[in-house]
């Protein structure tokens, strides 16, 4: 048996002695299912949910593979979803319609805050400040720069490595518009690829304009200098920038009147930027498995997790 293997064996002994030496509550067990956050760090909120509710409430949950946005929304009030994990404010519209603290219908429940408090804005290379733009600081200055970030594919426009995705509901392209910036918002897809742009051309020292949220690992990797928006207004959005989000699990009401054990769990979470951001970069840099490294924290950290169980 190899080390890494008898690590695992070890850590895995360890975890399950943990559990079975806990008291489980009267209302625990059954199935619930879940959707996969498409980004580590609330993939790491939801893994560090599910284990706890495996382990320590004897439930099984089902996860399913779906991008944030709205349809996570309309599972979860159809019911083909229980709950959600590490929304963020900034990027779900449809809480304004589905949650009662928004003004809408109550049809998703806001089941408590996750610890998690996300920013979100553009960011350039601190070298290009450096050697190039020192006096540059907000969105109103960039037009003076533009030509440093055009490329073939934006003309004489500049380029921001934009939100990934659609879902994420960040409209880049309609700030970018609406604020008068000369720049293209160019989605990659994926956050890997635009994780992997910007550290190429950090490589290569080229100026580059980037979509990106604390808390994350990018920051650790790349010395990176934000550019002011105009301060977060929701009437005016999206001519404005992101507010600070404090995040927040999410769920059936069904799910939360008939499971106040997982409830309770998912409203007490209590984890903190620096303690997920740990947990971001052993998955996304070291490459070690997801599921490895949230029992390694869970079974580092049963003081603060336990708290998370009273009702």
């Amino acid at each position: 048996m190899d080390l890494n293997t008898l690590f695992k064996s070890f850590l895995g002994s360890i975890f399950a002695v943990m559990f079975l030496g806990s008291a489980v509550t009267a209302n625990a067990g059954g199935q619930l299912t879940s959707p996969i956050p498409d980004w580590t760090g609330g993939a790491v909120t939801c893994k560090v949910a599910q284990l706890i509710l495996e382990n320590e409430l004897d439930y099984e949950v089902k996860t399913v593979s779906m991008p944030a946005g709205a349809n996570v929304w309309e599972a979860l009030a159809a019911g083909d979803m229980d709950y959600a994990c590490e929304g963020w404010p900034s990027y779900n519209s449809s809480k304004e319609i589905m949650m009662k603290e928004y003004g809408g219908d109550g049809s998703v429940v806001k089941l408590g805050n996750v610890g998690v408090i996300g920013n979100s804005t553009y960011y350039v290379p601190r070298y290009f400040i450096d050697e190039v733009a020192p006096d540059l600081k907000s969105y109103a200055q960039l037009n003076q720069y533009k030509e440093h970030f055009a490329t073939l594919e934006t003309g004489g426009k500049g380029r921001l490595i934009a939100c990934p995705t659609p879902a994420w509901e960040c409209d880049d392209q309609k700030r970018l518009d609406l604020l008068g910036v000369d720049f293209v918002a160019v989605e990659l897809g994926t956050e890997a690829a635009s994780w992997a742009e910007a550290q190429g051309a950090y490589a290569r020292k080229e100026p580059f304009l980037l979509y990106a949220w604390e808390p994350h690992w990018i920051h650790a990797a790349l010395d990176l200098v934000p550019i002011e928006l105009p301060a977060h207004d929701l009437e005016k959005w999206p001519a404005t920038g992101w507010a600070e989000d404090v995040t927040w699990n999410y769920g059936n009401p069904d799910f939360a009147k008939e499971n106040p054990d997982a409830a309770a769990l998912l409203g007490n979470m209590n984890l903190t930027n620096s303690e997920q951001a740990k947990m971001i970069l052993a998955v996304d840099e070291d490459g070690r498995d997801i599921d490895e490294v949230v029992a390694e924290w869970l079974a580092a950290n049963e003081d603060i997790w336990r708290l998370w169980l009273q009702q």
